[in-house]
């Protein structure tokens, strides 16, 4: 793709727009940068533009006249149904996303593609350190947080990108090919943005809908909706199971061994030799094991990681324990499922700090299986009228609504004993309070160590 002297559209100055902003720069694309926010909002990131020279800023507003522009590149949290999106498709303008630009701009590094709804980052994670204990010239990027294209021009053919997606970098996919692709699991989720289920599945698919026979899908055969999908594949299928046995990929035996089971049945270790905790984490580790295996990794660098792995930080991370009362910072938990696989992560009794951006969940299924162990709810953010309005109906007793997380974690602690465990999991986004589900498991970890 040469982009020289080429009119740019970027539209969204979020992180990855910065990196593809400096990316066009050096290509020497004359660019156009749109945001909806004003200047005044944008002054910290503009600062770090400000040696582009080859750039011109429409901010404040979406622009209206769009003939001259020859490509268009969409940030992730940029709708794609926008107006004058719409009319750069009707006017046949090609619109691609960060990861589209930079699988077109790469120098053919292979791909490990990784989405669902829950557990992307820790299997990312997992998958990358798997590949770097192998020695391989390793990149984990995507939405874990390092752009994908700030590998353009470093990652080559030896090269592996680990790669985690979220729907919207994969609902902008034209070309994007991985050698591998990975869906865990699908449950509702960002529906203010997609509107129906049936969308959201939709554009988590575009993960595999490039591969060919030489290429492996690795899907959850326990998820209905993820195991749906294997007829629209044309690529290698392989399944991880818990549940069932015999699956054709990697499954766990009645002795709790779990088996590889491609070409032939290799035992690669008991469940409980894997350092994650819970059940989806157990699912997360099978799928990670798979995209090694079928990338020629050798099995006992696999063993070794999948024993040593530590959880990443905003997912299941403990923090601290005060007065015998165990703190652990689930910040990642950006949804009611996730929220459900944290909570049935412990069996001791949990004061649930919850609540947040409200992306149209629904909390039902949530309070249902947290009433089993979970003894009092905090909330904050713009969703705690509603997930209080749905607690009260389940019988819920211990409810408290707090203004900010230093309050939370107080209020936590006071309702705490010993033996307890405070969990932040506030099944919803952070971006009523926060710029990130980073800055606030930080704020978290700050007011639990300042107790």
């Amino acid at each position: 793709m040469d982009l020289k002297g080429k009119n740019v559209l970027l539209i969204g100055l979020a992180k990855t727009g910065i990196s593809t902003i400096k990316l066009l720069d050096k290509l020497e694309a004359n660019i156009t940068v749109n945001d909806i926010k004003t200047e005044e909002k944008l002054v910290d990131i503009l600062e770090e533009l400000k040696d582009i020279k080859n750039a011109t800023y429409i901010l404040g507003y979406h622009p209206e006249e769009v003939d001259h522009i020859d490509l268009a590149v969409v940030s992730p949290g940029v709708p794609l149904d926008l107006p004058f999106i719409q009319k750069l498709y009707s006017n046949n303008i090609k619109v691609i996303g960060e990861v589209e630009l930079a699988y077109e701009l790469s120098n053919n590094p292979t791909f490990i593609g990784i989405t669902g709804t829950n557990g992307k980052t820790t299997t990312t994670s997992l998958v990358g350190e798997i590949f770097k204990a192998a020695k391989c010239d390793t990149y984990v990027v995507g939405n874990i947080g390092k752009p994908v294209i700030e590998t353009v021009g470093i990652a080559d053919e030896k090269s592996f990108l680990i790669t985690e997606l979220s729907s919207f970098q994969l609902e902008s996919i034209v070309d994007f090919k991985p050698r591998v692709s990975m869906i865990l699991n699908l449950s509702p989720d960002h529906l203010n943005r997609h509107h129906t289920m049936e969308n959201y599945i939709m554009a988590k698919a575009n993960i595999f809908k490039n591969q060919d026979k030489n290429d492996f899908t690795i899907l959850n055969y326990n998820d209905e909706a993820v195991r749906a999908l294997s007829s629209k594949c044309n690529s290698q299928v392989l399944y991880f199971s818990r549940k069932h046995q015999g699956v054709k990929g990697i499954y766990v035996n009645n002795e709790g061994n779990i088996v590889i089971n491609i070409d032939k049945e290799i035992v690669l270790l008991h469940e409980d030799e894997l350092s994650l905790p819970g059940g989806h984490n157990l699912e997360n580790c099978m799928a990670a094991t798979l995209a090694a295996y079928v990338s020629g990794i050798d099995i006992e660098v696999i063993r070794e990681v999948l024993k040593t792995f530590k959880a990443v930080e905003h997912r299941l991370e403990y923090v601290k324990t005060v007065n015998g009362v165990m703190y652990v910072n689930d910040s990642k938990g950006t949804n009611p499922d996730s929220t459900i696989k944290a909570v049935t992560s412990y069996k001791k009794p949990i004061i649930l700090i919850a609540g947040g951006y409200d992306k149209d969940s629904t909390y039902d299924e949530l309070l249902d299986i947290a009433k089993q162990n979970v003894k009092a709810l905090v909330l904050l953010g713009e969703t705690a009228s509603k997930i209080e309005a749905c607690a009260k109906t389940k019988g819920f007793e211990i409810i408290k609504r707090v203004q900010n997380m230093k309050e939370a974690v107080e209020t936590s602690a006071e309702l705490a004993n010993e033996g307890d465990v405070v969990l932040l999991s506030p099944a919803c986004a952070s971006w009523d309070m926060y710029t990130s589900f980073e800055v606030r498991g930080r704020d978290f970890k700050d007011n639990v160590n300042n107790l």
